[in-house]
């Protein structure tokens, strides 16, 4: 929004030509940043590997500070974009300059569906939308003075780079979780167990008598990375699976709107559920927020419970529940469309006495499951679990209650998901809103098996309470108790009978980790005509993608059981069908033409920023361990080791990081990398929103050419309405780092963002406010240049004592405000010391050196070309990236005097200067002897007098 001239450009003649305008900023930020580049500032010696140096290693502390990978987009950076990347730097760079060997660098998360989209549009390659957007990435973030290690950027993209995330597939796929020992172990081993008979096969035949084909279905049954059939979440708009996120809450793509579809497909899977203990259990070694952690655990979401076994006729139905102390209260059941019994359940015909409520309309239950399971199918996950409708229908068979021996009747509903618990549940009416509504919809008994507490008129009581209606006569009776106790006497008596257990379930599934497009990672796999798979050896690495004609895949008909999606690698024939010699002579073979998910190249580009031109391993051991290896003499420990600090937004707070995670446990049990964990620390920093304008319409107007006039907003001379979100262009309210450059300074605008406020928190977005940063660094220049001459007005004369002290305390709080990222309150100490200097010393006197160079050392981090510019100015030939930071000297810390309020009878009367050494006797008494507090006595004595050193005297009269 418009509310002020544009600032002065430093092209006017009026403006000295000295002074800090944009023109002259611009001039000073590219003069340095090509120094920068040109010197190598920023480069970080490793002490071993491909960018070793180990000289200047040793000795000093390391710090591997990230921000998360970026997505290199067409439309380029808004200033929100940059709020993180600043953040980061302003950190690195302060510890930089105190000595610190820093790795800070940038890569691009360059796979995407944006880019794939536009090939289909256009036809243009992928790779050229994606090179294009990564160089204008590049300029922008270049142009904000980011002090990246320049050696080390990667790009998912490139060959040489998904080389090695095709590396990491083949190991996870070559390995298996050994429950034994809780660790992954190469599938190797196993097979050695198999053949010496250690272990047997699942059939029972001796290893020797399999054939190869068979080996390899035994093995791939543990394998980390496996091939399933899998209910999957199909867009046949974008002609590929999409994951749940992706997917919005009305079931159509984020991306598109289009609708999407419930559907099986042989997919790869990643055994995730296998680390859901150490997923849980290892969030407790890790400094990173807590609400992050919180949503780690629920999306893993561990439960203490018991599986219990409903007959159903010859067969039995399996359920997990975390409260097996409400069975009394089960009056029916639910199986998932997908669960695999269903179809074994189905009667003929329906009971004679059956509800019209549950039969759907249909004639047979197999027709009411068939168009049930077809509307199903329509719906995304999210609406499942809704279940608004309350939709269901009978499966024609009634299940035994193990407590009671009551027959409740087996129903089908879209709410219950095959892939949560064993995908049936006991519906407990009483103790469950959902299934309150679902039997009140469907006429169906609800007995309560918990106390309601005092007072309660709801429906489905969810709290806690002792139990009711749990009693039979030839069972068991778990009446008046509480919860805990309830749930132990049940899982006892269900595990005495056989009918159940107690266990631990998770909400966490396995990672589907296909895609049925063409712009990832091919997987390193190939099928024989056996169609079993088959990994690639090492030395076929990369599996390059091809060319195609046609990047658009093609689509199936939901409607059609037998219609197959076809991926547009599949068009690439000479590619697909190969011949190759994979240990059994020349054969044909046919490649896997789905390709990796993009969280694949995110997965571990930590490890690759370390060591990024190795061709032999994925990552020069020596360095990994300096950069990220465990430190229990820092840390404790207890230390999982991992990158110093990671940066990003707190939407990767799970499938992002938990994918991290789950990667690099595995390449640590296998002996690859030395760290636990990714990412030792992690911080989540806020947003830039800004106000956008709609017309009378409901259209969005140009932000920038609303004004305001007394109160309200005009768009020329329409009234508009004024709203507050996200920045983006569907907005109209985009606002771009370049402009803020062109029109401030690249110093002007990290200082802005950085004093905008915590950056932990959002923060709304004002042009107009730019300027009072602008005016600081203006007021700075103009205490140490002369604007009509440029010479500097700094002086070799020692500054006075008060001087001293609000140096020294800015030092010391600048210091303590960049090691814990309070940017904001460093900006804010740099402001008020700047207004002492200009307040404190003339335009002849000058400002004393050991001041100026203390100010723009300070300054450094935040504004780092002005603070080059000054410090060359006051003499340096070198760059001060390398410090040295200024130290506060403790003498100026210590204050001559202190102020004392003094209260009586708790309420502050009046207050008393005493010596900053004095005792609480000679407090006191300075304290009675103060006139208000004399006239208060009124010539008597108080009944108390309290000291609290340094802080206040409380007299009780």
């Amino acid at each position: 929004m418009s509310t002020e001239a544009a600032p002065e450009s430093g092209t006017q003649d009026a403006v000295p030509v000295h002074r800090y305008t944009a023109a002259l900023a611009g001039q000073i930020e590219r003069r340095w940043q090509d120094r920068w580049e040109d010197e190598g500032t920023f480069r970080a010696p490793n002490p071993s590997g491909s960018l070793a140096d180990p000289d200047a290693a040793a000795g000093r502390e390391k710090l591997f500070v990230q921000d998360m990978f970026p997505y290199p987009s067409g439309a380029g950076l808004h200033v929100g974009h940059p709020l993180g990347f600043i953040g980061t730097d302003v950190f690195a760079r302060f510890h930089r300059m105190n000595g610190r060997n820093v790795l800070h660098t940038m890569g691009f998360d360059a796979f995407g569906l944006p880019a794939e989209q536009y090939a289909v549009q256009t036809g243009q390659h992928p790779r050229k939308t994606t090179e294009a957007n990564i160089e204008t990435y590049l300029r922008q973030i270049r142009r904000l003075g980011l002090g990246h290690d320049d050696r080390r950027r990667i790009s998912t993209i490139d060959p040489g780079y998904y080389r090695w995330t095709q590396w990491i597939f083949l190991q996870i796929y070559n390995s298996w979780f050994d429950t034994r020992v809780n660790r992954a172990r190469p599938i190797a081993e196993l097979e050695a167990e198999f053949a010496a008979g250690e272990r047997a096969t699942a059939d029972g035949r001796p290893w020797a008598e399999l054939s190869a084909s068979d080996r390899q279905r035994e093995l791939n049954s543990f394998r980390l990375a496996y091939l399933s059939e899998a209910p999957v979440n199909w867009c046949p708009g974008l002609g590929t699976v999409l994951a749940n996120e992706e997917v919005t809450a009305d079931g159509r793509s984020e991306r598109g709107n289009f609708p999407v579809f419930r559907r099986n497909l042989r997919q790869w899977m990643m055994r995730i559920t296998a680390y859901s203990d150490r997923l849980v259990d290892d969030l407790d070694r890790l400094d990173w927020p807590e609400k992050v952690k919180a949503m780690q655990r629920n999306w893993i979401g561990r439960s203490q419970g018991a599986r219990v076994s409903f007959a159903a006729g010859e067969h039995s139905i399996e359920v997990f529940t975390t409260r097996p102390d409400t069975l009394f209260g089960a009056t029916y059941m639910v199986l998932a469309p997908e669960h695999p019994l269903v179809d074994a359940l189905l009667p003929d015909a329906w009971p004679s006495d059956v509800d019209s409520r549950w039969t759907g309309g249909a004639a047979t239950p197999a027709e009411a499951i068939a168009a049930y399971r077809r509307a199903a199918s329509m719906k995304s996950e999210l609406e499942r679990q809704e279940n608004k409708d309350k939709t269901g229908v009978f499966v024609g068979v009634h299940a035994e209650n193990p407590v009671n021996g009551a027959k409740i009747p087996v129903f089908v509903a879209d709410y219950v998901l095959s892939g949560y618990g064993t995908g049936a549940i006991m519906a407990v009416p009483g103790q469950d809103a959902r299934d309150w509504d679902f039997a009140e919809a469907f006429g169906l008994p609800i007995i309560r098996t918990v106390q309601p507490s005092e007072g309660f008129d709801g429906k489905a009581f969810t709290g806690d309470g002792p139990a009711i209606n749990s009693s039979h006569e030839k069972s068991i009776s778990l009446d008046g108790l509480e919860v805990d106790e309830a749930k132990q006497r049940i899982i006892a008596w269900l595990e005495e009978r056989g009918v159940g257990e107690g266990t631990v379930q998770y909400k966490l599934r396995d990672w589907l980790f296909s895609r049925q497009r063409y712009w990832g990672e091919p997987f390193p796999i190939v099928y024989g005509e056996d169609g079993v798979p088959r990994a690639l050896p090492e030395s076929m690495l990369p599996v390059e993608l091809p060319e195609v004609d046609d990047y658009s895949p093609k689509t199936f008909d939901p409607e059609d059981a037998e219609s197959e999606p076809f991926a547009p690698l599949g068009r690439a024939t000479d590619w697909v069908e190969v011949e190759l010699d994979l240990g059994e002579g020349r054969k044909r073979y046919r490649r896997d033409i789905n390709t990796m998910p993009n969280w694949a190249g995110s997965c571990w580009y930590q490890l690759r920023y370390i060591d990024p031109y190795n061709e032999e391993t994925l990552c020069d051991p020596g360095a990994e361990q300096y950069w990220v290896g465990k430190d229990p003499a820092k840390h404790g420990a207890n230390d999982p080791g991992g990158v110093d600090l990671y940066i990003g937004g707190v939407e990767h707070a799970v499938l992002h990081l938990l994918y991290s995670r789950f990667w690099q446990k595995v390449l640590f049990d296998l002996g690859h990398v030395s760290s636990e964990e990714p990412f030792r620390k992690l911080f989540n920093q806020g947003y830039i929103q800004a106000y956008a304008y709609t017309d009378s319409r409901g259209s969005y107007v140009p932000a920038e050419e609303v004004v305001e006039r007394d109160g309200k907003y005009f768009w020329g001379d329409q009234e508009v309405n004024r709203e507050y979100g996200k920045m983006g262009k569907s907005l109209k309210n985009v606002v771009t780092p370049d402009e803020m450059c062109d029109n401030y300074g690249a110093d002007t605008f990290r200082l802005y963002e950085m004093s905008m406020g915590p950056l932990e928190l959002s923060r709304p977005w004002a042009t107009k406010d730019v300027v009072g940063a602008q005016r600081f660094l203006q007021r700075l220049w103009r205490n140490l240049v002369d604007e009509e001459t440029g010479e500097l007005r700094v002086t070799d004369a020692e500054p006075d004592e008060e001087t001293l002290r609000a140096l020294h305390k800015a030092i010391a709080g600048v210091r303590e405000d960049y090691q814990n990222m309070r940017n904001n309150t460093a900006a804010a100490k740099l402001i008020e010391l700047n207004n002492h200097v200009t307040k404190r010393f003339s335009a002849e006197a000058g400002t004393p050196r050991r001041v100026a160079e203390a100010m723009v050392l300070m300054l450094a981090p935040l504004c780092p070309h002005v603070a080059e510019e000054l410090w060359s100015r006051l003499g340096s030939k070198e760059s001060l990236a390398h410090g040295p930071f200024p130290v506060a000297e403790e003498r100026y810390l210590v204050e001559d005097s202190v102020e004392y309020p003094i209260q009586v009878n708790g309420k502050v009367r009046s207050r008393v200067v005493v010596p900053a050494d004095a005792g609480v006797d000679q407090v006191k008494a300075a304290a009675l002897a103060e006139e208000k507090i004399v006239a208060a006595l009124a010539g008597g004595e108080p009944r108390k007098v309290i000291v609290v050193p340094g802080r206040l005297v409380n007299v009780v009269l």
